[in-house]
């Protein structure tokens, strides 16, 4: 979720909370995170998130947040754990990092002969996600090791003066041209004020706002009048690997697309290069879910 006001997450995560297996087989572990200000809350477990007791605490937990990212697993790097649970969070010019990623990156997380093109062999490819200095991670994910990754590079790019909005889209463009190349790599990156979106393969995204209307679940029997819960000004992008609601018109994303979402709109794309075709379903469910 990116918004212009402080919003809450009840009738959404309804929907995404079945999602974590029951309505889909992603029920590896779920987590979200979210932005108040300069800080940011993180809820986490490895079970599934449809019978979590800590998925029933923030569901009912009125948290207002004008950036969110939720996540629900299906592991395809790493054992089922707390340390290998999305999203994940990092400290880059004084701002908390929430990254979420849906898919698999040969070359990260678990070093092989597969790496990416821009590290061509194994010891490449272990240099550039564990080079001893700056974010490094915990678990054994290629998605928390690409994460950190790309705050190093970010770092190393721009030292200790954070870039302005334009410019970290341009250099997250760039570096998400590397590792899409190389795999499937949907993600969801924020630091509190902009919600950047890559759409490797699977992606849509929804804005509401004035005039509002009744909004109803796709996974559950559930319908909210959003009229009744907003004002005029309010404004609120939903961003979900598939549409949370039967009744609103989504927008697809293109495949090999990045997105910049700011205020509650998006306010900038740029294209990038498609992941390969996949035989089978893999990879976590990186989804943004919002009121």
């Amino acid at each position: 979720m990116n918004c212009n006001t402080p919003t809450d997450i009840c009738f959404s995560f309804a929907g995404f909370q079945q999602r974590g297996g029951a309505t889909s087989v992603h029920a590896d572990g779920w987590g979200i995170a979210f932005f108040e200000g300069v800080g940011a809350r993180v809820f986490l477990d490895p079970q599934p998130s449809f019978r979590s007791p800590v998925a029933e605490l923030v569901r009912n937990y009125p948290i207002r947040s004008k950036n969110v990212i939720a996540h629900i697993r299906k592991a395809t790097h790493g054992r089922i754990a707390l340390e290998n649970t999305h999203p994940f969070m990092r400290e880059l010019w004084g701002r908390y990092w929430i990254f979420a990623h849906n898919g698999a990156v040969p070359g990260f997380g678990q070093v092989n002969h597969d790496a990416p093109a821009f590290c061509a062999t194994t010891e490449a490819a272990a240099q550039v996600f564990n080079d001893g200095s700056g974010p490094q991670p915990v678990g054994d994910t290629d998605s928390e090791a690409v994460f950190c990754w790309l705050l190093r590079q970010l770092r190393q790019r721009f030292g200790a003066t954070p870039p302005a909005r334009d410019e970290l889209f341009s250099t997250l463009h760039e570096l998400t041209l590397k590792v899409g190349a190389s795999g499937e790599f949907n993600y969801l990156l924020s630091n509190g004020d902009w919600l950047f979106a890559h759409c490797s393969r699977k992606l849509a995204f929804v804005v509401r706002k004035a005039p509002f209307a009744v909004a109803h679940l796709a996974d559950e029997d559930v319908s909210v009048d959003f009229a009744e819960l907003t004002t005029p000004s309010d404004r609120v992008a939903v961003i979900a690997t598939t549409p949370l609601t039967d009744n609103e018109e989504w927008t697809t994303m293109p495949p090999g697309s990045l997105w910049l979402f700011e205020e509650g709109v998006p306010v900038a794309q740029a294209p990038t290069v498609p992941a390969p075709p996949r035989k089978e379903e893999t990879g976590s469910a990186a989804v943004a879910s919002a009121a």
